[in-house]
């Protein structure tokens, strides 16, 4: 199981006992503890939640059905919103916390492009200005910019790398389609000059504002794409 599939199974239920789940979490440290964080949210949440009611029984009974619904509801969409401040405030930290951890470019790359496959059909022709345009808006990237056209640009919008707002690009290859993202620098970023997984490889560019993430399943369209992104990229 991959790690994003992992993680979104934990938020919807941290005790999950699907065989599949149960073993991604068995052979990872971090997702131990990631689980665990969840698990003991939800008993802060749970205790939260133990308002106590009015001395009215009517009143009393329609706060005790307000709570099961908003309990039920809860476990279905993998995510709650809170009713009260108090439950508001530990959600808030516990999120904060989990976005401000390390973040796994590389890995991150590859889960977005397995998983987001509408981007790989798209047959837009996206120009360099308007890319950015989007690229001005992210926080961390001071003036960084294209200077002109990085070949043909099929695709772009926004995308998260753990609360770090990046740019998803799908490039042009001389033999396949290439995906590019730009990430503002951050210093919890953890990122190897050169990653794969059976079906794709990636490779990495630093400059002083940004890391360029480029994953593609032929080595020649990396190496191609490298030496566009390094002419107009600034």
């Amino acid at each position: 199981m991959d790690e994003l599939k992992f993680r979104r199974q934990a938020y919807g239920d941290p005790n999950n006992q699907d065989p599949e789940f149960l073993e991604a979490l068995s052979q990872n440290e971090d997702s131990q503890a990631f689980v665990a964080e969840l698990k003991a949210l939800d008993g802060k949440i749970s205790q939260a939640l133990r308002i106590p009611v009015a001395e009215d029984l009517s009143e009393k009974l329609l706060l005790k059905q307000q709570l099961a619904v908003h309990y039920h509801r809860r476990k279905r969409t993998g995510w709650m919103l809170a009713m009260a401040a108090s439950v508001a405030f530990v959600a808030g930290v516990s999120f904060s916390l989990w976005r401000q951890g390390p973040v796994d470019l590389g890995q991150h790359a590859l889960a977005h492009v397995r998983h987001e496959t509408m981007a790989m059909t798209s047959n837009a022709d996206i120009s360099y200005q308007a890319i950015n345009a989007e690229l001005a808006s992210l926080k961390g990237l001071g003036s960084a910019r294209f200077n002109s056209q990085p070949g043909r640009v099929f695709y772009s919008t926004f995308c998260d790398f753990q609360g770090i707002e990046s740019i998803h690009l799908v490039l042009a290859g001389e033999q396949g389609k290439v995906t590019v993202f730009i990430v503002p620098a951050e210093h919890r970023v953890m990122l190897a000059e050169a990653f794969a997984d059976s079906e794709y490889r990636g490779e990495a560019i630093k400059t002083d504002s940004a890391y360029l993430v480029l994953v593609a399943e032929y080595p020649q369209d990396l190496d191609a794409i490298k030496e566009e992104i390094k002419q107009s990229f600034i």
